[in-house]
């Protein structure tokens, strides 16, 4: 299975995971979907009271630089990484 594949078959597993799973974790997934999908942040910071598209913004803007390869592989390997979790955890 190519990168690509792989990728979006975690984006599929990644809407499984548990409502236990945190904002941060959430923010971190989104920043480096994005980065692998559209690459560097490409719109202006959302003003300061817009705090969840901030927030989602800000997450995009730390992986920047990423190649769309290194994000997707990061983002395969935090998936799994919360899905191990979430199991260990017997939330799944």
């Amino acid at each position: 299975m190519g990168l690509q594949e792989d990728f979006e078959e975690h984006a599929e597993k990644a809407k499984t995971l548990p409502e236990s799973t945190t904002n941060d974790d959430k923010l971190i997934l989104y920043g480096l979907y994005k980065q692998a999908t559209v690459g560097d942040v490409n719109t202006p910071k959302p003003g300061v009271f817009n705090m969840r598209d901030r927030a989602k913004w800000c997450a995009w803007e730390a992986v920047k630089g990423k190649s769309k390869e290194e994000a997707m592989s990061d983002y395969i390997t935090k998936v799994k990484q919360l899905l191990e979790e979430a199991a260990a955890a017997g939330t799944s």
